[in-house]
Parts: structure tokens; C-alpha cells; sequence
């Protein structure tokens, strides 16, 4: 099923020192509406089958994404909103909003947490939101934003007190996140195989990975170009047939990182987009792979 992470706006109302938008200056860039239908209705017939509406933060336009969530519901579309929930300061006003949405025809809530995210969010505004989504019978989970220290230990510890579902989403040190120490993986030696959910942004660029694929500037491998000059199955289909992105879905890149020559010791102190970026956002490792894709695609256990 074709899935893609739709960028109507990326205005923010907090600024978490993490997040993967990037730049020191607020970025306040947002989709016209009219264009957001006709991109929905153009993508329905391309058969994408499910859009998560994410970049910004969604909740400042709600009476719009709103109604383009009711719109994809009309046309068979799956949808999530990610949201840091800021507008759950209190129970009542929580399943007020995730009444409306559900009555809209919304599938999911993905509900943004994190040490840097609750500098800015009261954690209780989560645990309203999970709540109402339980109460009122909407899907949801909470990504769990976390690099892997103690200091999130009192966090995780939070989401299991109450009984809430959620998933560890590992940081991407990408945006504003760039700057911050890394610290070692050494996981075992696994495949690192990514669905690469296309991201769409609010100036109508698409990316083939909706993770830190925007900010491989030394190559824009994962660029597809943009809507205004071609079409939702265009774009799509260029990312589907390139032979490197396929690999990343199916081979995995840490064997593509053990075909270019990097060292196992090496490789599992990434990780997985941290492992993505130094692969193909360098020009000569990227033209290396390229010119020996066939022999990459028949190099298999």
C-alpha cells in the first residue's frame, strides 16, 4: 500500500531542541488549502492508501485538517495525526477535539513524547489525550522519542505507570538535532530494512523518506521532485522502480554498508538513519553504488 507523511504546515507552536526540522529561525511555511484537496484527490486515484498528516504542528490549523481528514475518509483513505498534544491541557477539552476527529472519520492519533517534547508539553496533556482516544474509541499510540539514555528512564517509566501504549522511536540526529552527542549502538548485526514512507512538503516537494531524507544535501538521493511539475504516480514510481531505494526495503542498508566496504565493528555504531546518511549522502560512495547496483542486487546470502 502506497503511505506517504503529508506536510500541510510547519509552523510549530513549541521548539523542541531535537526535532528534525531544521534551522534557528522559525519556519512558518503552510499548504493551500484548496491544493491540499486536489493533492488528496489526485493521490486517491494514484492508490495511496494511507497519509499521516505530520511536519508542523497539525492541531494549529485543526478546522482544516479536520476537513481533509474527512475528505480521505471519503475517498478510502487511512488516516494518523501526529500531534505533541498541547491542546489537551484538560480532559474535557481533550475528548472534545478527539470526538470530533473520530466523527471526521480519523483512524489514528500518534501522540509525540519525549524528554525534549515535555520541556515544553506538560506529560499530563499525553495522558489526557491517551485517555480520551480510549474513552471514545480512536486508535491511538505514543512515540516515544528516545536516544537511549537514563535520563529517559523516568519518562518510560510515566507511559507504563498509566497503563499506556507506546513505542521507543529512536532520535534522528538530524535538523536540530545535528549538534547532539552520538552514542554508540552496538545492537547486533541486523538487516535495517526501512519502508521509506514518501514525505510531502507544505511547497510541494516530495522525498522519498519521510525521516531525514530532506536533509541529504549533498547528493538529494531520496528527492523526487516536485507536484506542481509532475504527478502524485510519477513521483511515486520514480521512487519505486529506482533499484537503491528498492534495496533499502528489501536488502537492507546495513548489508548495503558491508558491500561498500565498511567494516562490521563499524556498522553496528549506527544507527539506522544515522547508517542511511553516510552511505548515500556522500557522492562517492553513492556513485560507487550506483555504477554497481547489479552486483549489489545478486549479493545475497
Amino acid at each position: 500500500m502506497r503511505k506517504l507523511a503529508f506536510g500541510y504546515s510547519t509552523r510549530c507552536n513549541i521548539r523542541c531542541e531535537h526535532c528534525v526540522a531544521k534551522g534557528d529561525i522559525p519556519d512558518s511555511r503552510k499548504m493551500n488549502h484548496d491544493k491540499a484537496k486536489e493533492i488528496i484527490g489526485e493521490m486517491a486515484r494514484a492508490n495511496v492508501g494511507g497519509i499521516s498528516f505530520s511536519a508542523g504542528e497539525p492541531f494549529l490549523y485543526i478546522n482544516e485538517i479536520s476537513e481533509l481528514v474527512k475528505l480521505c475518509g471519503q475517498l478510502g483513505i487511512y488516516t494518523r495525526i501526529v500531534t505533541n498534544s498541547f491542546w489537551a491541557k484538560t480532559a474535557a477539552a481533550s475528548d472534545r477535539l478527539v470526538s470530533e476527529l473520530k466523527e471526521n472519520g480519523l483512524c489514528q492519533l500518534r501522540l509525540s513524547y519525549s524528554r525534549w517534547h515535555q520541556k515544553n508539553i506538560n506529560r499530563n496533556n499525553v495522558l489526557n489525550a491517551a485517555r480520551s482516544c480510549r474513552k471514545i474509541g480512536l486508535n491511538y499510540y505514543i512515540s516515544f522519542v528516545t536516544d537511549f539514555s537514563r535520563e529517559d528512564d523516568q519518562y518510560e517509566e510515566f507511559l507504563r505507570n498509566h497503563c499506556l501504549t507506546f513505542f521507543p522511536e529512536p532520535l534522528i540526529y538530524a535538523g536540530r538535532a545535528e549538534s547532539f552527542k552520538r552514542r554508540s549502538i552496538l545492537t547486533d548485526y541486523q538487516a535495517n530494512c526501512c519502508d521509506m514512507n514518501p514525505y510531502l512538503t507544505p511547497d510541494l516537494d516530495m522525498y522519498a523518506c519521510c525521516d531525514a531524507g530532506s536533509h541529504f544535501s549533498e547528493t538529494n538521493f531520496f528527492y523526487l521532485g516536485k507536484l506542481n511539475g509532475s504527478t502524485v504516480e510519477q513521483l511515486f514510481t520514480k521512487s519505486e522502480t529506482d533499484r537503491l531505494h528498492n534495496l533499502i526495503r528489501t536488502m537492507g542498508i546495513t548489508n548495503i554498508a558491508s558491500f561498500a566496504g565498511m567494516k562490521a565493528r563499524e556498522i553496528i555504531t549506527y544507527s539506522k538513519c544515522e547508517l542511511c546518511r553516510k552511505l548515500f549522502n556522500s557522492p562517492e560512495t553513492l556513485k560507487m553504488l550506483r555504477a554497481e547496483v547489479s552486483q549489489l542486487t545478486a549479493w545475497s546470502r
